[in-house]
Order: C-alpha cells, then structure tokens, then sequence
C-alpha cells in the first residue's frame, strides 16, 4: 500500500494545479522532524529562505536526519520531493529548535513556501528525548505548555515576515499538530483571519473548557485533525473535536502513529468509517481516569513516573529500548525508593486505571465517523 513517499513520487501537479491539502501537510509535518540548525536561517536571522534543493546534498543528509527514528526513509521522503514537480520549489526559512530540561520544553518549528502565494507553518511533533515526552504528559495539567507558548511566539514573530498576499497554513504531527491549534487560536486576530486550515496529524486535544472558547470556536471550523484507525496518542485529552480516520498501517497505536503507516490513494489519504473499538476504549479509559484526578493529583503522578525513569539513567525513547532488562531494573530499584506515602499514591492511581480500563469493557455503540471524500475540505465529525 501506497504511503507518503509513494505520493510525493507520483504527484506531478503543481499546487496551483491541484490545491494543497491533507497529504501534503503530512509530507511537510514530516519534514519538520529533521534538523535544519545552521542550514536554514532563523527567525531573527534576516536572510532568505533556502530551495529545498540546495538541502539535498550529501554531506547534509547525517545532520539532517541523524535523530529522526528512521534517517534512511526520512532521506528517501527528501529525495523525493527534491526531484518532485510538486514540492521541489519549496523554500525554507524561520527555522528554530529548543530544548529546555528546566521548562521541560521541546520546542520546534519551521516556514515552509511552497509557492509564491502558499505559506504553510510546521510544527514538530515530539521527538525522542523524554523531556518531549514529559511535555506530552503535562498537558494532563498545565495550560498552556511551555511549547504551547513558544509555539504562539513563533506564530506572532512570523506573522511579520510572511508575504501579505499569501494564503497561511499551519500544522504538525504528534504534538506539533496541538501546537499549531493553540498557537492558531491566540495569535494576533489580524493574522488568524489570514489563517485558511489548522491540520492536527494524530495530535492531542484539548481539555472540554478550552474546546468551549471563544477563541477555539473562532477557529473550530479551520481545524482538520486526523487520525489513524487505532489512534492512541490524537485521542489524550480527546472531547468533542471533529476528525477524520485514516487507514494506517502497523499492529499497534505507536506504530500506526507514524506518518510513513499512513495510507495513501488516488493523491489522497485511505479514509474509514470509524476508529477501532480499541482507540475509543483507550480514549474513555484515560478521559475518566484523569477526572478522577484533581490537577495536582495528575501532576505528582506524573513526575513520580518520570523521576523513576529518569533513574534508569535514560535520556531518550531508544536509551530504555536499547537494554531494557537493565532499564527496567533500574525502574524497580527506584520504585523500592520511594517514600511510603508517594508508593502508595502512585499504586492507587494506578489500581484506579485499570479499573476504570475493565469498568470501560462494557459494550457500547460505536459513534460513526464518516468517510471524506478525496479532495474535500469538510471534516468529518464525532
């Protein structure tokens, strides 16, 4: 089945001859992900952007792609947009990159220009460090995030640069797809009027009182989300937002969360009926867990879970993976450390989700989520 990269190969049209859209947002989400420091000009930096074809050198390809997951088929989508009549005229520019382990803030960002009159602004997802993953788990109780503001910062920052006749864009994958929703939603009013399509690839949602703003409901209508069929990590903090589901590839929700597992057909996405059962369950489980928690509940839960994973000396996803007998020694060794009253409390919590997890087995209809057709711009809703 047809991914990304196949799309990217076998798409000749211009996008004045065929409008941007869901695919394409994807492949720039994606590229988001490599590395552009000292190769693309950042946002202060006063220099033009960068043809996308002057990336495309090998002695870039290491330092482009060397901390993605994957570096060879994150070169083999560059390769085919640099020869691709739809994308090899993009330029780049406004990139920046910052990781803050006192804020714990993973924060990225960059500019594309696909065209003269298209201005799409990519956010990165989480990337493999555990202060990202920290961050993703905070949203259970902090708002705003850090990344959540510098996202906004960057938006207002960019807003002054951009080309006035253009039509704005923004999106990301994973949390870049959060980001680029908040940072859309609070944004200079001038600048989100200009905004045409919010595309939230697979990201988390938001808590029920900031869905019921002002602010979200300015720009509700703009928002594409979409999600695989077994979607775990779009479906946090999930309420009543519209999405679409996409077929992907892959037997498990982490899997299927990778952009290159999404199904591509006729220069548009696969799109199902419905999510699996498995995702909805997973999204009730943790939608009424958490409110069982009060935020400081959330908060000292969570940084009890992280303090035990920072103690396995990790520093990344690949770091636990890499020996994870040893890893999950170490886990254990530091649980046996915990004071008695934070020992009990994180048994608690946990012992409540399981129950909340088989309390939430019971059968239920399934809502329906219909099927887009390809080229549409209307979304499909819960």
């Amino acid at each position: 089945m047809n991914n990304i990269i196949d799309y990217v190969k076998s798409e000749m049209r211009t996008f004045k001859e065929w409008p941007f859209h869901a695919v394409d947002s994807l492949v720039l989400s994606q590229l988001a992900y490599l590395s552009f420091r000292d190769l693309v000009p950042g946002p202060y930096d006063d220099e033009p952007s960068v043809p996308i074809r002057d990336l495309y050198r090998a002695e870039c390809f290491e330092r482009l792609s060397g901390k993605t997951f994957n570096p060879d088929i994150n070169i083999a989508l560059l390769t085919a947009i640099a020869a691709s009549p739809r994308f090899r005229e993009i330029s780049l520019n406004y990139y920046t990159n910052e990781i803050d382990t006192e804020l714990q803030m993973q924060f990225s960002a960059i500019t594309f220009f696909p065209d003269d009159d298209l201005v799409y602004i990519a956010y990165r997802g989480t990337d493999g460090t555990l202060i990202g993953w920290k961050e993703d788990f905070n949203m259970a109780f902090t708002y705003p995030l850090p990344a959540q503001e510098a996202g906004l910062l960057y938006m207002n920052t960019v807003s002054g640069f951009v080309p006035k006749s253009a039509n704005i864009l923004t999106g990301g994958h994973s949390k870049g797809g959060n980001i680029a929703v908040y940072a859309a939603m609070k944004c200079h009013s001038s600048f989100r009027k200009r905004i045409t399509e919010i595309y939230n690839h697979d990201g988390p949602g938001f808590l029920q009182e900031v869905l019921d703003s002002d602010e979200f409901r300015a720009i509700g209508d703009r928002v594409r989300k979409t999600l695989p069929q077994s979607s775990v990590f779009g479906m946090l903090l999930h309420q009543q937002e519209c999405y679409s589901v996409i077929e992907s590839n892959g037997f498990s929700g982490f899997v299927q969360h990778i952009p290159f597992n999404w199904v591509v057909e006729n220069a548009d996405f696969r799109y199902l009926e419905k999510l699996k059962s498995g995702s909805l369950h997973t999204q009730d489980t943790i939608n009424d867990w958490l409110l069982k928690l009060t935020p400081e509940e959330r908060k000292n839960f969570i940084d009890t879970l992280f303090q035990l994973v920072e103690a396995t000396e990790a520093h990344k996803l690949t770091d636990l993976t890499a020996d994870w007998p040893k890893a999950v020694l170490k886990f254990l060794s530091a649980a046996k450390e915990l004071d008695p009253e934070a020992k009990k409390f994180v048994q608690k919590a946990i012992s409540d989700f399981f129950k909340t997890s088989i309390k939430g087995l019971a059968p239920r209809p399934l809502k329906a989520v219909p099927a887009l057709p390809s080229g549409d711009s209307e979304i499909a809703s819960e």
